[in-house]
């Protein structure tokens, strides 16, 4: 019997759309308001979730402290109030879209999650604005 848990999160960012290798013009049409040369920011809301098996002595799928702390020191404190574009590296060279953000904390959450699980990234972008990524 495999259950989901999940663990919700919150995170301040701002960031830029647009592709160095385009004019302003063109990143302008594609992009729009969200080429701001100045940035812009969002408060991102994410949940975690881990689907598995539950384990017959502790009962859980996973300790959700464990995942919190995860979130924790992986995701909002290299997130938290950060120029993506600017300051993580991960965004160097990878535009900061919703999809991308999605896809960069499930690779920073992967490795600490037991193969065994199911892992699934939500990222809010705005309360009507998200995207889900699974692997």
């Amino acid at each position: 019997m495999k259950v989901k848990v999940s663990r919700k999160a919150h995170f301040n960012a701002a960031h830029r759309l647009y592709r160095k290798d385009w004019d302003n013009s063109r990143n302008n049409e594609v992009f729009g308001i969200c080429n701001n040369p100045n940035y812009h920011g969002h408060n991102y809301d994410l949940v975690v979730s881990v689907t598995g098996e539950i384990d017959k002595e502790t009962g859980f799928v996973m300790d959700m402290k464990v995942l919190k702390t995860l979130i924790k020191e992986k995701i909002e404190d290299s997130l938290d109030h950060k120029n993506l574009n600017v300051e993580v590296p991960e965004f160097e060279n990878l535009n900061p879209t919703a999809e991308n953000i999605a896809v960069v904390i499930w690779n920073k959450l992967r490795p600490y999650i037991d193969d065994s699980k199911e892992l699934e990234v939500v990222l809010y972008e705005t309360p009507r604005n998200f995207v889900t990524f699974s692997g």
